[in-house]
């Protein structure tokens, strides 16, 4: 399907308009957001930091799966394949808590760096369950967001030391982010709320999942209830990076009156 860039006179940035010819999205309101959203990524610096951006839009599985940042319907673009039980509407993709996980395809091994990964998760539910939202561990590492145990949020990228921080809401835009050997930190929103000097061991063999953990088997454990409305894997975020890509994603959602 091929979307007129000049609806109305407005001309498309080039990678919004690919995401749009390739996906099939429709509606001004669509359309400007994912159009606005690529170019404050591009203002901020950030474009070219990411491997895979998922904005979930649209409302439907076929338009979910989209990378917007390569959108060709491909592996090794990294699109999702969802499975399991999963809800998709204009809010997001909610997976069902008991088998539903999309897969990324991106590896850490292939296609991150050992000391500088980010992973970020948008997520419309607080919920108190020990589960996680976006990640991957095999026998030397993690790289993942869970958000939360027991009032706990972890933020582990490319390490198996387990620490975490004191978070007693888990409707937020959280970042896991790594940005050298010993430095690893999270956000929440806007809001750096963890920090660790632990030093990077290894990246990940296994694939990245969302909804889920992919376990060093290949299988997915700890299914998330967390409704997503973005998700994002790529390099490592300067604190200023951490909190203009906030603004951005925030303004992004807000179009679409589905901000937390």
């Amino acid at each position: 399907m091929i979307i007129n860039p000049y609806v109305f006179g407005v001309a498309y940035d080039p990678d919004a308009q690919a995401f749009f010819t390739a996906s099939g999205l429709t509606g001004a309101t669509n359309l400007n957001a994912v159009n606005q959203l690529v170019l404050d990524l591009k203002s901020y610096g950030i474009w070219t930091k990411m491997k895979a951006i998922y904005p979930i839009i649209g409302g439907t599985a076929a338009l979910h799966k989209w990378n917007l940042k390569d959108p060709q319907d491909t592996n090794a673009a990294f699109r999702l394949v969802f499975n399991g039980g999963w809800t998709h509407s204009s809010n997001g993709a909610l997976p069902n808590g008991t088998n539903g996980y999309a897969e990324t395809f991106l590896t850490p091994l292939t296609s991150l760096s050992a000391n500088s990964t980010h992973l970020s998760y948008y997520s419309r539910t607080n919920v108190n369950l020990t589960q996680i939202e976006i990640g991957c561990q095999d026998v030397n590492a993690y790289t993942i967001i869970e958000a939360r145990t027991v009032n706990v949020s972890y933020f582990l990228v490319n390490t198996n030391t387990i620490t975490g921080v004191a978070d007693t809401n888990s409707a937020a835009f959280y970042i896991a982010n790594r940005t050298a050997s010993n430095v690893t930190n999270g956000f929440r929103n806007s809001s750096k709320i963890f920090n660790s000097t632990v030093a990077s061991s290894a990246l990940p063999i296994q694939s990245i999942y969302i909804g889920a953990l992919k376990n060093p088997g290949g299988l997915a454990q700890f299914f998330s209830t967390k409704q997503c409305a973005f998700a994002s894997i790529g390099d490592g975020l300067t604190d200023t990076d951490a909190a203009n890509f906030y603004t951005a994603v925030q303004n992004f959602n807000t179009t679409l009156t589905r901000n937390v």
